[in-house]
């Protein structure tokens, strides 16, 4: 019975992550072309940050995101740590979720959702358990209840307990309640590493969490 009715929600959903999309990607376009002239500066022209990431089954799109570090490398030529690579400016609109603009893009065309699992690294495929795997039943969202629910300061085993929970209990009003959060926490910026300006480490199996 929760099946049916998740199935009857899906093309509810989709129409409705496109037409909010539309509407707030045209409403964001004068921070968009902002933001955007502002990275220019940043990073010497480097504007949008593009990776491969699994979605919906695990088929590969690519994510678009604003670029909040820089390509600055050591003397091997090796990228060096995120910490300094993350500009000031890539800092704040890290902090105010600014960055997650350029995914309505692909919210639009149909790659992701405004809510799911977030779309993690294509290298995590190989670590996912069969269980974890399911996380890619519903297709990756821009935000989600792991986001709302501790995003960076979670560990990854809770992150993925959030995700399936997710997938298990897809609905009109969970979405709303994921939105309302969302919209609270950008208001309201908490459990986003932007003092230490850190990213999550590597996923590399539960076995190995924390290595």
């Amino acid at each position: 019975m929760k099946q049916n009715k998740i199935q009857i929600y899906l093309p509810i959903k989709r129409f409705f992550d496109f037409i909010v999309s539309l509407i707030t990607f045209i409403l964001l376009l004068p921070i968009f072309f902002l933001v955007c002239c502002l990275l220019a500066f940043y990073n010497s022209g480097s504007v949008f940050f593009i990776q491969r990431r699994p979605g919906l089954k695990g088929k590969i799109f690519k994510i678009i995101k604003f670029k909040t570090m820089n390509d600055k490398r050591d003397s091997h030529g090796e990228l060096l740590p995120d910490m300094e690579r993350i500009t000031p400016f890539g800092t704040f609109i890290r902090k105010y979720s600014l960055d997650e603009i350029p995914q309505l893009i692909n919210v639009i065309i149909g790659q992701m959702s405004l809510v799911g699992p977030r779309p993690l690294r294509e290298e995590y495929l190989e670590y996912y358990s069969e269980e974890q795997m399911r996380r890619h039943d519903a297709k990756p969202g821009v935000t989600g209840w792991a986001q709302v629910n501790g995003r960076n300061t979670i560990s990854w085993e809770q992150k993925f307990a959030h995700d399936l929970y997710y997938v298990d209990h897809i609905g009109l009003f969970l979405d709303l309640r994921i939105l309302a959060l969302t919209v609270k926490k950008i208001l309201f910026p908490r459990d986003v590493n932007t003092d230490e300006n850190e990213t999550m480490s590597f996923f590399r199996g539960s076995n190995e969490e924390g290595s």
